[in-house]
């Protein structure tokens, strides 16, 4: 279970968005002329650091923008809003004012977070405005293909949209409710495996603690819990097989420990099986989105000739399927995982 040799590209390239992609965007409804563009949030002279409740650098900064400036932001940011949460419909921004804009200095991306409330109730919620990466963009759209989650993002030329997750960073989870004896931490244990089972499928990577949240929904007769991914950036792009298996983080140890202490082999490969079913389930019900998005992801070249071959080789011992060495992308490698899946439940 250790991570010592996890390395991870710190600064990966941001790829652009390609014409085909752009097409295929435009085909699923993820395309908007936006009014405020990301390039337009940089346009700050100044900030300061937003500092957390216990009096440490968020690492998010607060910018600081010229008065006339301000008021055409807060305008823009609202038709944004309006068309990421209804499809442009602005009756549901007449109540609202944007009461922060958060620039965050940590990442690929370098996000803004804009924070939006109704001044009728109070009620708040956040969206983010960041840098159009496209492998971002095909780890958001393979998230709401073959994951249970539904991700809702909006994409202008170099701009991204994207819908606040909810639900408890991973990292807060482990250290204030894993251990909650209201919870059943078996429920827990099934859903990490379930979610290492899905990145590993979707090589969707560098999912510590606090690259995902954790969902709590109360049932008739025990409390549900969801394991969601809410950074997208190392999609597809790392050689080493780890980077895709959230039980080989040091961060995410207490989960793993929860499996050990709470699950059999059997168990274990129940809820793996399970898992496999469902996806093979959400591929069957979108196949041709699923194709589509295929055929243009392999036109991209969204990582190195030298991180797809380590990778290969790797998803070769960890399967022993030699079939792996004939992959000559990383959409290549995905479609294999899944068409193993396919065989796999069918027998």
């Amino acid at each position: 279970m250790e991570s010592d040799d996890i390395k991870i590209s710190r600064k990966k390239p941001i790829f652009p968005v390609s014409s085909a992609l752009q097409k295929y965007l435009k085909t699923y409804q993820r395309d908007s002329k936006l009014p405020i563009t990301y390039n337009d949030l940089l346009m700050f002279t100044e900030s300061y650091p937003i500092m957390d409740k216990y009096g440490k650098d968020s690492l998010w900064e607060a910018p600081i923008y010229a008065a006339g400036q301000l008021n055409e932001l807060h305008n823009g940011l609202k038709i944004i809003y309006a068309n990421l949460k209804a499809s442009g419909n602005l009756r549901i921004v007449q109540h609202k004012y944007i009461d922060r804009i958060e620039y965050c200095t940590f990442g690929n991306t370098n996000p803004f977070r804009i924070r939006i409330v109704n001044r009728l109730n109070d009620v708040y919620d956040y969206f983010y405005v960041k840098k159009a990466d496209a492998s971002r963009i095909y780890g958001l759209e393979l998230e709401e293909i073959l994951s249970p989650n539904q991700v809702n993002y909006l994409v202008d030329r170099e701009t991204l949209i994207e819908e606040h997750i909810a639900g408890i960073p991973g990292d807060v989870f482990s250290k204030l409710y894993l251990h909650n004896p209201e919870y059943n931490p078996t429920r827990i244990a099934k859903e990490f495996v379930k979610f290492n089972e899905r990145c590993l499928v979707m090589l969707l990577g560098d999912m510590r603690a606090y690259n995902f949240v954790v969902q709590i929904t109360p049932d008739f007769d025990d409390i549900q819990f969801r394991i969601r991914a809410i950074d997208f950036d190392q999609q597809f792009y790392e050689g080493n097989i780890k980077v895709y298996l959230p039980q080989f983080f040091k961060e995410n140890f207490p989960y793993v420990k929860m499996c050990m202490d709470q699950l059999t082999d059997k168990t274990y490969l129940q809820y793996q099986q399970e898992e496999k079913s469902s996806l093979l389930h959400r591929v069957r019900s979108e196949r041709h989105r699923l194709t589509d998005l295929r055929d243009v992801s392999n036109q991209d070249v969204l990582t190195t000739a030298e991180n797809i071959e380590n990778l290969k080789q790797g998803m070769k011992a960890y399967f022993n399927d030699d079939m792996y060495l004939n992959c000559k992308t990383m959409t290549d490698i995905i479609e294999l995982n899944i068409k193993n899946i396919i065989r796999q439940v069918k027998l």
